[in-house]
C-alpha cells in the first residue's frame, strides 16, 4: 500500500496571531486583577470587573466599571500601567523586541506578525521601526513624567514619592491615550493649571499622530514639502479637527455652569482645548462629560469616531481613512477620473479599504447601540457616546459604565477588544492578501443613488 503524503500545516495567518496575543494579555491580566492583592479591600475582584478592566487597558481605551485610585490597590495600578503600556506599545511589537535582544535576529513569521499590528507592511523595516519605537515611547513618557512630578511635588504638595509614581502613571496613560487616572475626578481638579492640561494634551496628540508621522517629522520638520502623503493627511487633518473641535466646544458650553461657566476666558480656552484633544483616543477629561450638552456629547461622537493617526496609540477609523474617503467624495463631485491628494494619486486599494475600515466601524457602533439600548434604560446621546468610546477605543463616559449590569459591561469588553484590533488586523489582511488579477470579467453598472 502506497502511504498518503503527510499534510503540511495550514499556515497562521499574521492578523490571526495578533488576535491571538491580545486576548492571552487580556486574559493574564484578569487573572493577575483577580488576586487578592489587587483590590485595596484584599477580598479579591469580581470576575467581570476585573475582565472589564483589563480589556481596557490592553485596549488602551480608559473606561471603567469601578473607582481606579480607591478600587484598586498599588499592586492593581502597577498592573494596570504595564497592561497599559503593553496595550500601547503592542503585544506582537513586544515580543519582537524582546526577540531581538536574545537572539539578534527575527523569522519571517515573527516579521509578518509584527507589520500586521504596526502597519509596518515592509518586513525589512520591522527591526528598524521597532527599535525606533521603543526609544521614542520611552523618551516621551519620561518627559511627560519629570514635568508632571515636578508640578505635582511643587506646586500641589504631593510627597516626592507620591508625586513621581502619579507623574509616571499619567504620563504613560496619556501617551498611550490609555484615558486611566489616579484620581476619583480623572484630571478635573487640573482644568485650570496649564502646566498639567497642557502636558497631557501634547503626550495625547504626540501618541495619537502615529510613529511613522513622528519619525518622518523628526527627520524632515523644516521641510514639509518633502513630507510623505501619509504625514501631510495626518498633520493637516489633526490640525483642522483640533481648532474646529476646540471653538466649537467653546461656544456650545461657554454659559454651561457645570463645565465651562464657572471659568474664566484663560481657563474656558484651556479647557476647550482639551476637551477637543481628548476625543482623540485620551479619554481623560478636565469637566464632567455627563454634564456636556447633547450638542457637544454629538460633537464627543464625531471626534471620537474619527480618531487619531494610523500605527500610533490613538483609536477611531482613523483620520487617514476618514480624509481619503473625504478626497474619494470631492472627487465624484468634480467627475475627475482619479483620487489625488497633495499631487499624488491615492490607489484605488487604499480607498477600497478605508470605504471599508469606514462601514464596517459604522456597522459596529450601530450594532452596539442598539444592542446596548435593548440591554439598559439610558437615553440614547448617552448610549451612543459609551459605544463609540468603547468601539473608538476613547474611554469618556457620561458616568453609567459601571451601571450597565453584567451583559452590558460584557458587550462593550467585546466592541473595546474589535474596535482596538478589528480594523487593524482587517487593513493589513486585506494589504497581505492583495494580488493582481489576470482577467476581467464582464462589466455591468448598477444604478448609484
Amino acid at each position: 500500500m502506497r502511504s498518503r503524503p503527510l499534510a503540511l500545516p495550514r499556515p497562521v495567518h499574521p492578523a490571526q496571531v495578533v488576535v491571538l496575543a491580545f486576548g492571552m494579555a487580556v486574559v493574564l491580566g484578569t487573572l493577575l486583577l483577580l488576586l487578592p492583592v489587587s483590590r485595596a479591600d484584599r477580598d479579591g475582584a469580581p470576575v467581570v470587573d476585573a475582565l472589564f478592566t483589563a480589556t481596557s487597558a490592553v485596549t488602551i481605551t480608559g473606561l471603567n466599571t469601578v473607582d481606579t485610585p480607591t478600587y484598586w490597590s498599588g499592586f492593581g495600578h502597577v498592573v494596570i500601567l504595564l497592561l497599559i503600556q503593553i496595550g500601547g506599545f503592542g503585544i506582537m511589537s513586544l515580543a519582537t523586541l524582546l526577540g531581538l535582544l536574545v537572539s539578534h535576529r527575527l523569522g519571517l513569521r515573527m516579521r509578518l506578525s509584527t507589520a500586521a499590528e504596526t502597519k509596518t507592511l515592509g518586513i525589512g523595516d520591522v527591526r528598524r521601526v521597532l527599535v525606533g519605537v521603543a526609544r521614542t515611547s520611552l523618551f516621551l513618557e519620561a518627559a511627560g513624567a519629570v514635568v508632571l512630578s515636578v508640578r505635582l511635588g511643587t506646586a500641589y504638595d504631593e510627597p516626592w514619592g507620591r508625586a513621581l509614581w502619579l507623574g509616571l502613571f499619567h504620563s504613560v496613560s496619556a501617551f498611550n491615550n490609555g484615558g486611566f487616572a489616579l484620581f476619583s475626578d480623572s484630571l478635573s481638579r487640573f482644568v485650570t493649571d496649564p502646566v498639567v492640561s497642557l502636558t497631557a494634551c501634547t503626550l495625547v496628540i504626540t501618541g495619537g499622530l502615529g510613529f511613522p508621522v513622528l519619525f518622518e517629522l523628526y527627520r524632515a520638520w523644516r521641510t514639509p514639502r518633502r513630507w510623505t502623503v501619509h504625514t501631510k493627511i495626518v498633520v493637516l487633518a489633526t490640525s483642522v479637527l483640533l481648532s474646529v473641535g476646540m471653538f466649537a466646544f467653546l461656544a456650545l458650553e461657554w454659559n454651561n455652569p457645570a463645565t465651562l461657566g464657572p471659568l474664566g476666558v484663560g481657563g474656558k480656552a484651556l479647557a476647550g482645548f482639551f476637551l477637543a484633544v481628548m476625543p482623540r483616543s485620551g479619554g481623560l477629561n478636565t469637566v464632567p462629560t455627563g454634564e456636556l450638552h447633547a450638542e457637544s456629547l454629538l460633537l464627543t461622537d464625531v471626534l471620537m469616531f474619527i480618531g487619531g493617526g494610523s500605527a500610533g496609540t490613538a483609536g477611531g477609523i482613523k483620520v487617514t481613512t476618514f480624509t481619503v474617503l473625504l478626497f474619494v467624495i470631492l472627487t465624484e463631485i468634480r467627475a475627475d477620473r482619479s483620487v489625488v491628494a497633495f499631487h499624488r494619486h491615492i490607489p484605488s486599494d487604499a480607498q477600497r479599504q478605508a470605504l471599508t475600515v469606514a462601514l464596517l466601524s459604522v456597522a459596529g457602533v450601530i450594532g452596539g447601540t442598539g444592542a446596548l439600548m435593548v440591554l439598559t434604560p439610558f437615553p440614547l446621546d448617552h448610549v451612543l457616546l459609551e459605544v463609540i468610546s468603547a468601539f473608538a477605543t476613547v474611554g469618556l463616559s457620561t458616568g453609567i459604565t459601571g451601571d450597565l449590569g453584567t451583559p452590558g459591561t460584557l458587550l462593550l469588553v467585546v466592541l473595546m477588544f474589535i474596535g482596538r484590533l478589528g480594523p487593524i488586523t482587517l487593513a493589513s489582511a486585506l494589504a497581505l492578501r492583495s494580488r493582481p488579477r489576470l482577467y476581467e470579467l464582464p462589466q455591468e453598472r448598477p444604478i448609484i443613488g
